[in-house]
């Protein structure tokens, strides 16, 4: 069981990388900084990586977590879906949006 914390931990991190990485490309963006906009590119490059590697066994995590309490997991859905609406990651939204929809059944 640990380990499938670990894996979503990686993910969570994943997606706060990601929100990072978009932040200082964003700011790189506005100041006209490449090495801002760099640092931003590599960031998202890195947690997408992350996220790819933690998913792995996310269906098990959720799983487990959803039978430890299925409230928890939708709200949880919701706050990373508008997280990933704000901060442009896909990825994020979609996941978001399938805890909601495995956390209210």
């Amino acid at each position: 069981m640990s380990s499938s914390g670990k894996e979503q931990a990686s993910l969570t991190g994943g997606h706060l990388q990601y929100v990072k990485g978009f932040a200082e490309e964003a700011i790189g963006s506005v100041t006209g900084s490449t090495a801002w906009q760099q640092s931003g590119q590599a960031d998202k490059q890195g947690a997408v990586d992350e996220m790819r590697a933690a998913s792995s066994d996310r269906k098990e995590a959720q799983e487990q977590r959803a039978a430890s309490g299925s409230s928890w997991v939708a709200k949880e859905g919701i706050v990373e879906s508008a997280a990933g609406k704000l901060s442009g990651c896909e990825g994020m939204k979609q996941e978001g949006e399938m805890k909601k929809q495995g956390g209210s059944q």
